[in-house]
């Protein structure tokens, strides 16, 4: 072989091969980086499918509220409690993006979020609402989803809490002032605690624990409705003059049961959805089954709690039974086994039972069992996670409750964050309703009160032509 064949061949093996194989390797990064590309955009629309079906379920919801809510209460004042209904969502969705997403999940302090009102540019000068990874929403960076996605799902939570109080001052509450309320709960008082809890502030910072709302949404609506129903006074003939409760019977029973099954319903987007993510099915098919079981052992236990106590079953019992366990379960869902989540459920049922009598001794009165459900069983529901959590049950480490060797530490955080909510919720509330009162006035006259709200506060009545007898 001829020293030019050599060189030859040592120019190809040390100079041309190299260049092959660095080309080669080239197109295989490049391929490798767009399919993994590709990948990681299914994902993302995959992930936003499900956040978005979830966000329709939960705002479904607001059908199941009406329902119920109007059923419950007499056939004079069913357009009052449709309207209020309808409107509350309008009202929550113009609130919650004009101030209250930014307050709740924006960049900030411990106490409140600072940044991201109006959605307006991110800390890196990019349009916040197109930018979800590096703006001005840290706490949510934990999921991929297009932020708008994140802002809606978050946006029918914050409905939800509003619409709570609807049902608990029915039947006796100004129209306009049920209004003003609404939005400044939804835009300022909601959005502060749940800064705490889900925008990275100081209860978070604690390690307390609520995994879809049972504290951050349905005790937030709970304290202020209680509020409301302290300032507004009980509904004309409701007590009788020794204090004697008097049954004030809704209209209509099958409205209520369709109510609660669209509710019960819509829960499935309500707590599934909280995964906002769809990358591991089990833990969203834990959380199903959980929060099926709590409702399924509620119903149980209000029916027979009923059943001792009036000496009947109660079929708004029953059905208050559902939502009970299902507001009892919200927090802990993805914390706890199922069988704990019957457990949670029975005495679910059981509480919201005795809280209805409870109320009416203390002459609270709540035409539709709100408190009941969803102050009383949210506080519950979020003080279960210190008694009957398992540390990484789902892949998130909660550490252990009381009953499975974790001591109180987890249920004091948990009883820290939940009175913690409850001062600031209840005494803001009650200083609104109280302003509200001496500018405005929140109660609607006796006359008024007497021949229904339908027609006096919205001159129109849901059964026209129809003999109305209460």
């Amino acid at each position: 072989m001829n020293r030019k064949l050599i060189l030859s061949i040592l120019i190809i093996t040390v100079i041309v091969l190299p260049l092959i194989g660095e080309e080669m390797n080239s197109q295989i990064t490049s391929e490798l980086t767009s399919k993994l590309e590709a990948i990681e955009t299914v994902k993302v629309g995959m992930d936003t499918l499900w956040v978005m079906i979830a966000a329709f379920l939960v705002f479904f919801m607001n059908l199941g509220f009406a329902m119920v809510e109007s059923g419950l209460c007499r056939a004079k004042n069913t357009v009052n409690i449709l309207a209020k209904n309808f409107i509350v969502f309008a009202i929550a969705s113009i609130s919650f993006w004009i101030i209250g997403f930014g307050l709740m999940f924006g960049d900030g302090n411990l106490f409140a979020g600072l940044k991201g009102l109006f959605f307006v540019k991110g800390a890196d000068n990019s349009p916040a609402v197109a930018d979800a990874y590096s703006g001005v929403y840290s706490a949510l960076n934990w999921t991929g989803v297009p932020l708008f996605a994140k802002f809606f799902f978050q946006l029918v939570f914050a409905g939800t809490a509003a619409t709570i109080v609807s049902g608990a001052v029915a039947e006796r509450i100004k129209f306009h002032a049920f209004i003003i309320f609404a939005a400044v709960l939804v835009g300022i008082m909601y959005p502060i605690t749940g800064h705490w809890i889900w925008g990275g502030g100081w209860l978070a910072r604690l390690g307390f624990f609520d995994f879809a709302g049972s504290t951050v949404v349905h005790s937030v609506g709970g304290w202020a409705a209680l509020a409301g129903v302290i300032l507004l006074g009980a509904r004309s003939g409701k007590y009788s003059t020794d204090g004697t409760p008097k049954p004030i019977m809704g209209h209509n029973m099958s409205m209520v049961t369709l109510g609660g099954l669209v509710l019960w319903f819509g829960w499935f987007g309500f707590n599934p959805g909280s995964t906002m993510s769809v990358g591991d099915g089990s833990v969203i098919a834990h959380v199903a089954v959980t929060t099926n079981t709590a409702a399924a052992a509620s119903i149980i236990s209000a029916t027979v709690s009923s059943w001792i106590f009036q000496k009947k079953p109660d079929l708004s019992m029953i059905i208050n039974g559902a939502l009970a366990g299902l507001v009892a379960i919200t927090a802990p869902c993805a914390f706890v086994s199922v069988g704990s989540a019957a457990i949670i459920g029975l005495i679910a049922g059981f509480f919201a039972v005795i809280a209805v009598f409870t109320w009416d001794k203390l002459k609270i009165d709540d035409p539709v069992g709100a408190l009941s459900v969803h102050l009383v069983n949210g506080i519950f529901g979020t003080l279960a996670i210190g008694l009957f959590a398992e540390d990484g049950i789902t892949g998130t480490a909660t550490g252990n409750g009381l009953f499975f060797g974790g001591g109180l530490k987890l249920l004091g955080i948990q009883a820290l964050g939940t009175g913690a909510v409850a001062v600031f919720t209840f005494a803001g509330a009650f200083i609104l309703w109280l302003i509200l009162k001496i500018i405005i006035g929140i109660r609607v006259s006796k006359d008024e009160e007497l021949k229904g709200l339908d027609l006096g506060e919205h001159g129109g009545e849901a059964y026209s032509g129809f003999q109305i007898l209460n």
